[in-house]
């Protein structure tokens, strides 16, 4: 006999929280580059990937402890990131938003490339970190891996918001984000903040890539999925609003999770976009964005 109906709408509300924390997280990574240099990185998906296969790698492949596995994977994403920008963002001359646009996309495809001559084409499985007996929670069972996904995410939030608000490279960092220009005037040297604002959505991505792992594998070409639905959370919270991405993330992942589990599996990522198209169709800025801030900068 299954779960009566209010458990399984508890449950699929649980894994929407769940599924939705690792939407923010990517939607967040979007827009801290965003926010830096006006454009959109449609690598953010290929640090999540890479980020959950070099986990696998320290884990399960070598045998290093979770902690350490964990330490290392984020250093890696966080030079990974570094490179990006140091490599095929930064030498370009005078580029325009479309050409970096165009190279991110490029990038995203050579992250592919690489992963797949490394880990082959197979799905790869990381354990969850603490187990998979469920837990009771108001008549649904609750997987000890979306206590993690969702732990991490709260602590990612309240660091990127200590940051931000409280350090001196934080606050340069955001003023980068208001006016580029006159950010430079008093002082703050803009490319750097480019470069951490790189280093930074990199390490964060890993962190998704991490987490998400254990519930829902891993393959070389997962990134371009998760990316969207990242990227989709961050235009509906509105392009460069932490708070909008967390908001739009869950909503997605909700969404996602009641579509799937009320109405049918196959319908899951059309009803999320479906809720993506509404929202942009009414408020084009997204939830949270203001229409000035919107429009794409020069960069």
């Amino acid at each position: 006999m299954g779960l009566p109906l209010y458990s399984q709408i508890i449950q699929y509300i649980l894994s929407g929280i769940t599924i939705g924390s690792v939407y923010a997280i990517i939607a967040i990574g979007f827009n801290i580059i965003y926010n830096s240099t006006s454009i959109i990185n449609f690598a953010q998906g290929e640090f999540v990937m890479l980020g959950g296969l070099i986990m696998i790698l320290f884990t399960v492949m070598l045998k290093f402890p979770l902690v350490l596995g964990f330490l290392l994977t984020v250093l890696i994403l966080t030079l990974v990131g570094i490179i990006m920008e140091r490599f095929a963002i930064s030498p370009i001359k005078k580029p325009t938003v479309v050409t970096l646009i165009i190279v991110t996309i490029a990038v995203s495809i050579l992250f592919k490339g690489i992963a797949m001559l490394i880990w082959g084409k197979d799905t790869h499985f990381l354990p969850p970190f603490s187990g998979e007996k469920g837990i009771a929670f108001i008549g649904a069972s609750l997987n000890p891996q979306y206590i993690w996904i969702v732990g991490i995410t709260v602590i990612v939030v309240v660091l990127l918001s200590i940051f931000f608000k409280y350090t001196i490279i934080g606050k340069a960092m955001t003023a980068c984000a208001v006016n580029r220009t006159a950010a430079s005037l008093m002082g703050i040297n803009v490319k750097r903040m480019v470069l951490l604002s790189f280093a930074l959505s990199a390490a964060i991505g890993g962190i998704a890539g991490i987490i998400i792992t254990p519930i829902t594998l891993m393959a070389y070409d997962n990134g371009a999925i998760l990316g969207l639905k990242g990227f989709g959370a961050a235009v509906l919270g509105g392009l460069g609003n932490f708070y909008g991405a967390i908001f739009a993330g869950l909503l997605l992942g909700i969404m996602e999770s009641l579509g799937a589990g009320l109405i049918h599996s196959g319908y899951k990522d059309a009803i999320a976009l479906l809720v993506l198209l509404l929202v942009l169709f009414i408020k084009p800025s997204g939830i949270f964005g203001v229409t000035e801030i919107s429009e794409f900068k020069k960069f």
